[in-house]
Parts: C-alpha cells; structure tokens; sequence
C-alpha cells in the first residue's frame, strides 16, 4: 500500500501532439511509425502477451504488453473502433482484447504494483496512473517516503518533475517497506549509476549551498556529491557555467557552479552549487587514468599528476569535464580595489560581482543576472542611512533586484561600469548631484510627488547641515544638553 503526495494533476498516458504518426497492424504483428522522429515500434505478433483497451484523455487507447516486459501505448482512436480490433486481434494474435477502466475517483490512498517497466497505482482492481520505469532519473528515500524524478522532456511545455510516495510502515521485521518499494524503482530506472572508478576525488569540500562539506567524486559524465545526509548526481549536462570570484579578503575563493534543472532536496531547489577555498590550500592531484588516455581525452588541457592550490585544481578539473569556460569577474575594481561590491540583497549580507556580460551575487541567496536581460538599473537613495544607497536591476520580465547598503564610495566605480556597458539608466544625470548633496540624488519613486518624503528631506538637510556644523569643533550644539548638578526652578519646584 502506498499513499500519492500530489504534487501536481499528473498526466493522462496519452502521447502528446509530437508523437504522432501511423500505426498499422498486420498478421505479423504492429509496426508504429513516429512522424516526427522517423522512429519505428516493431511488436512481432508472437511476442504480444496482453492487449488492453481503455478511456483515455483524448478518445480511447491501446496498450499492449510483450512477453518481455515492455509495454506499448497508442491513443486517439474513436470508440467505434473496438470491436474491429478486437476481431483483429481475436483473428490473428489470438487475444482477448480487455476493456479495462481507470479510476477517476481522485483518491490518493492505493496499492503500487510493479509490472515489467511500469509502476501501477492502483485502487482496487482499477489502474489510477502508471509511471514508466525508464523515465525516473532519480529515486530518493526518505522516512516513509519515496521520490521519484524524472527526465525532461524538452519539447513539453508542461513537465512532470516529481511524485512522491508515502509508505507506511509495516510490522514485519527484517523488511523495510520503503527500501523494497525503492529497489524496485531503481532496478527499471533510467538512473545515473556510478559504474567504474571515479577520475578523481575531492574530499570534504566546504560547501555553502547546500550547506555543508561534502566528498565530490569526478565521473566521466557526471560529478558525485557525497556528504553526511545528502547524496547528488549531477551530469555534465545541466551545468550551464562555472565561475571563479576572488573573495573581498583577498584570501578565499568562491567556485560557483551554475545549474539547470537545478538539484532538489526536499521542496527547496539549488540552481548554484557554491565552494569556499582558501587560496593557501595547497593540493597534489593523482588522475585515476593512464597518460595515454589522459592525453587523448584531455588534450593537455590535464595532466596525470598535478599540483597546486585546490580551488586551481578543482576549477581546472571541472573545465576540462565540463567542456565550459570559466567566467571570472571582468576589469572592475571597487573602491577599496576588490573585485566586488558588499551589499545586502533580501536579509542577508554578500557580495554583488559585476562580470564582463552580467552580475552574479553571492551567496545567500545566490543571483546571476545577465546585461542582455536587464532592463534598466537604478540607482535609489539607501531607507536607513544617507552613508549608503541601493542599486536596483528590473529585468525585461519585470522581476525586481535591489542591492542594499552599498557604501556611498562605490558610487562612482558603479555608475562608471554601468555606463560603460551601455545598461539603461533610470535615473541618468544625477552622477555630479550625487557629490554635492545627497538629496538631488535620484529616488526609486521619481513619477509621484511625495509630500511627506519632501518633508523628510528638508529635515534631513537640516540635521546634516547642523551635523556638519557640530564637527567643525566649534563646539556649539543645537540642542540644549541635561547638565546634572545646574539647579534649576522648575526642579526644584517639582
């Protein structure tokens, strides 16, 4: 018995509009022509073991079982068109062509059964959905409960991305409900299996999303992440970049590895894989290959035996693996001459690294915004302080960045940068402004009058009008001070 966790409606096992293309049946079985692909199905009538006929989403369909296991499903015939096949098949496969109903209940509560390459939920005798087995990527556990990923398929619009089952536990000993139901996904899944030695390994790797140190295990075509609760495969082909940022102390570097699908734990989704080094982390590196093959795989671009610090070692790797440039921060130099800029973006506090065609923030939560879909910037006056003040990127699909407490210092390198670019500018012309007075500097809200933030403003140049005043060590201060010891009437009569 297994419970459904609905993530979202799943689909009907009808094909969809690409898949279509011509089915014809003849005595010697059924030859299935996709009119796209140019693929062919071709079921030999002896192998046929089973043929069902059911309501599908559109029309009616025919799903037929071989003996070895594999399953075939043909929809978009009309319901006239049953007793003719069945004949057919009654004539010349010698089948019982079965009319079968699904069940539309909507119940979540069912049994799971395992049939050659699918997985049936079930309740009671009827089918609610199957999943074929091939199509899993991943299969995860955790307590009294199963997950199931599967791959993209990259012409849908929609995509199932994940099912997750729960497993009550049984009372018999000796046997773990959800490790069997799991052992018996992966044993059809289409899993990445780590199959052969690893090239090479990298062992606790301080990890900052997600959290943690982890082993990571260099496959030909996939990196292994090993850590103390979480295990990822990540195949080459979903990382999308690499980048290597120079940490503001000079002393650090960040590895940040860009993802697409991200890695899923649970509900939360990691797009960036991100590694903390220590610049004097020195490391020797022995290949798990021969020369030769390093050489004709690599092409110099690795050797058999390398030395040097761990974050070269580790970007070096990648690079060659990953067949991916690395994208380093471009010639922008800040105020205090680092390579980034601090800020705060949402709650936490981080670094905003203005690369040659983008931004990349790191680390919590970490952003990567390319020039080419930005829309303007801005730069707005900071809420708390006139010491700092924001910078905001609107992208062409209207999502919102706001870089906060940026040090009024970086002003000038960021505008410059800015323009530089050729970024559109929001609030342009207020550069000279800036170093005079902070107020005709721009504000985020420049379409409507604000009676009440004029007010504010006013205030504010008083105070730092009277602030400057003060610190001028004249001494004179505006506000009357308390002078304990000064009798005074009102005291006293009080």
């Amino acid at each position: 018995a297994a419970a459904l966790r609905w993530g979202e409606p799943l689909p009907d096992t009808h094909l969809s509009p690409q898949n279509d293309g011509r089915l014809r049946l003849s005595r010697q079985g059924v030859i299935f022509k996709n009119s796209k692909t140019g693929k062919v199905d071709n079921i030999q009538a002896s192998e046929l073991a089973e043929g069902v006929w059911r309501r599908v989403a559109l029309g009616h369909g025919l799903k037929l079982l071989t003996k070895n296991g594999h399953v075939y499903k043909y929809d978009g015939f009309r319901e006239s068109e049953f007793d003719k096949l069945s004949d057919f098949f009654k004539a010349h496969y010698r089948l019982e062509l079965a009319e079968k109903d699904l069940c539309v209940k909507g119940w979540n509560w069912g049994t799971v059964r395992f049939g050659g390459q699918l997985l049936s939920f079930d309740i009671g005798e009827q089918p609610v959905f199957e999943i074929p087995l091939s199509n899993v990527s991943q299969c995860t556990t955790g307590k009294n409960e199963v997950t199931l990923e599967f791959h993209q398929n990259d012409d849908a619009e929609v995509s199932l991305m994940e099912v997750r089952f729960y497993v009550p536990p049984t009372q018999e000993d000796g046997v773990d409900p959800v490790e069997a139901f799991a052992q018996n996904v992966l044993s059809k899944a289409d899993v990445i299996q780590a199959t052969g030695d690893a090239i090479c390994i990298f062992r606790e790797l301080q990890c900052l999303t997600p959290r943690g140190r982890y082993d990571i295990r260099i496959y030909p075509t996939f990196l292994h992440l090993h850590g103390k609760t979480f295990d990822y495969k990540i195949p080459y082909t979903t990382v999308l970049r690499l980048f290597l940022l120079p940490h503001k102390d000079q002393r650090q570097m960040f590895f940040v590895i860009s993802l697409d699908p991200p890695i899923k734990q649970g509900q939360t989704r990691y797009h960036f894989l991100i590694l903390l080094f220590s610049k004097d982390e020195d490391i020797s590196l022995t290949l798990n290959m021969n020369e030769e093959e390093v050489e004709k795989r690599f092409e110099g671009r690795l050797t058999k035996n390398m030395s040097g610090s761990l974050y070269e070692m580790v970007s070096r790797v990648m690079k060659a693996l990953v067949n991916r440039k690395i994208t380093v921060p471009g010639n922008f130099q800040g105020h205090s001459g680092a390579q980034c800029i601090t800020c705060s973006y949402k709650a936490s506090s981080g670094l905003l690294y203005p690369l040659e065609r983008g931004f990349i923030y790191v680390h919590k939560p970490p952003v990567h915004i390319r020039f080419d879909e930005i829309s303007f910037v801005n730069f707005a006056r900071g809420t708390t302080t006139t010491r700092s003040f924001d910078f905001e990127i609107e992208t062409k699909q209207g999502t919102q960045y706001t870089f906060s407490s940026i040090e009024r210092e970086e002003y000038g390198k960021l505008f410059d940068f800015v323009n530089a670019k050729k970024l559109n500018i929001k609030n342009r012309g207020l550069k000279e402004g800036m170093k005079q007075s902070y107020d005709e500097y721009a504000d985020s809200d420049e379409d409507q009058h604000d009676a009440y933030l004029e007010r504010m403003k006013e205030e504010g140049k008083i105070r730092e009008e009277n602030a400057n005043d003060s610190s001028d060590g004249s001494g004179e201060e505006t506000d009357e001070s308390f002078n304990p010891g000064e009798e005074d009437d009102d005291v006293a009569e009080e």
